[in-house]
């Protein structure tokens, strides 16, 4: 069915986008049978690293002196100086009062203890059903990491995520950490020696087999400082050449860059002490040139990095590019960076993802990035309908399955179809 007005364009794509399943590509959360490591409830969301880095901001209390209370009253100092005694106009405290609103809890009480009251009783199993209902998210992709002992130990006794969960390898580190990492690989049978040999690539390599034999992995994944080089004369550089290109390559897996974190750059705040740097993205243009079949998901932290990386996309079709990722995932960002790279790409990327670190943010950041893409596309396909040509709705739902499930799982060549 043609559509003849923008007042139309308009209705068919917000009706898409709302309809539209969305396969959530990368998270840092877990199936709810792994137990406690699932974050969820109303204070999980308060003390996230976002509102943690804001509050110090607004109270005169030093970092140490924060991280010695507890859960609670960090939760209610937070809500406090950002919600009460301020506006909670920042998109990170947006996000609460979106995600209380959705989930059918009446912000306008401003009362913390009734909103963890609505929580209370909860199971995280009815929960995590409840967060993906009400954010149409049909699949999540999750963030697992071997070197945790916590998670560790949860695949190591058997344990594997409900359907709708999926795995993916972290391997941070391993590429950024080796020098101690061994030791640990060496602590669990792998006989790793001092020098990078033969030997030592079999056993690296041993180790990512063994767990993506665990674990099943969607793909591989790192993130990486902006100053992140290849190729390289390090130990990062080699165990890349040798060990992740070659595995990842045989299992038809892409690997996943994360380019641009500054660590630690006020290490007392932990990990709401990170920070951002543009970084050269000749790495990756190396890494892409050499080798034409392994595949490549990309996210970039820097805003300055975007027009680069999407053009790198325009060159190399086993780049996928996605999301708009940690600092990145503010409104009139996503707006601007979801515009640029439709304007290159076509449809051919995947415009976000969550990163959600605790349950309820699936809601707040799916919602906020509906919004944006209601706007974006509807001026897009005004666009192409103004020259004359016709937009079906067949034509724009078509696409809206692309951008939230299709491109990513076509990428990976698996039906994602249960």
């Amino acid at each position: 069915m043609t559509i003849t007005t923008e007042k139309g364009i308009r209705k068919t794509v917000e009706e898409a986008i709302d309809n539209q399943p969305i396969t959530d590509i990368h998270t840092h959360l877990f199936s709810p049978n792994f137990g406690d490591i699932l974050l969820w409830d109303i204070d999980e969301l308060l003390t996230y690293h976002y509102l943690v880095a804001e509050v110090m901001r607004w109270t005169d209390m030093d970092a140490a002196s924060f991280w010695r209370l507890n859960k609670k009253e960090q939760a209610e100092l937070i809500w406090q100086k950002l919600f009460i005694e301020r506006t909670p106009v920042s998109e990170a405290a947006r996000g609460v009062l979106t995600t209380l609103q959705e989930m059918g809890i009446d912000p306008k009480t401003k009362n913390l203890d009734t909103y963890r009251a609505e929580f209370a009783g909860r199971t995280a199993e009815a929960q995590v059903q409840a967060v993906m209902e009400q954010a149409n998210v049909s699949n999540i992709v999750m963030t697992n990491d071997p070197f945790d002992e916590q998670e560790r130990a949860i695949w190591l006794d058997g344990m594997k995520p409900q359907d709708n969960f999926h795995a993916v390898l972290r391997i941070d580190p391993l590429l950024n950490d080796f020098e101690n990492t061994k030791e640990s690989l060496r602590a669990w049978g792998y006989d790793i020696q001092e020098k990078w040999n033969e030997q030592s690539i079999a056993e690296v390599n041993r180790f990512l087999e063994d767990w993506i034999g665990m674990m099943s992995p969607l793909y591989m994944a790192v993130s990486l400082p902006p100053s992140f080089a290849y190729p390289e004369d390090s130990d990062r550089g080699r165990i890349i050449r040798d060990c992740i290109l070659p595995v990842t390559k045989k299992h038809n897996i892409p690997f996943a860059l994360m380019i641009g974190v500054k660590k630690r750059v006020n290490p007392d705040l932990i990990d709401a002490g990170d920070f951002v740097g543009k970084a050269d993205i000749s790495a990756l243009e190396n890494l892409l040139a050499e080798n034409q079949e392994n595949k490549f998901l990309v996210t970039m932290l820097s805003r300055e990095n975007q027009h680069e990386l999407a053009v790198l996309a325009r060159k190399f079709r086993h780049l996928m590019v996605f999301g708009c990722w940690w600092f990145m995932n503010n409104p009139v960002i996503v707006n601007e960076v979801t515009r640029m790279r439709m304007e290159l790409l076509n449809t051919s990327f995947i415009p976000q993802h969550s990163d959600a670190r605790v349950l309820e943010q699936v809601v707040y950041k799916w919602k906020h990035t509906k919004t944006v893409l209601k706007d974006v596309l509807t001026e897009k396909y005004e666009d192409v309908r103004s020259t004359g040509w016709p937009v079906t709705k067949e034509d724009i739902e078509k696409d809206v399955a692309a951008l939230f499930q299709e491109n990513f799982w076509n990428f990976l060549e698996k039906d994602f179809r249960r």
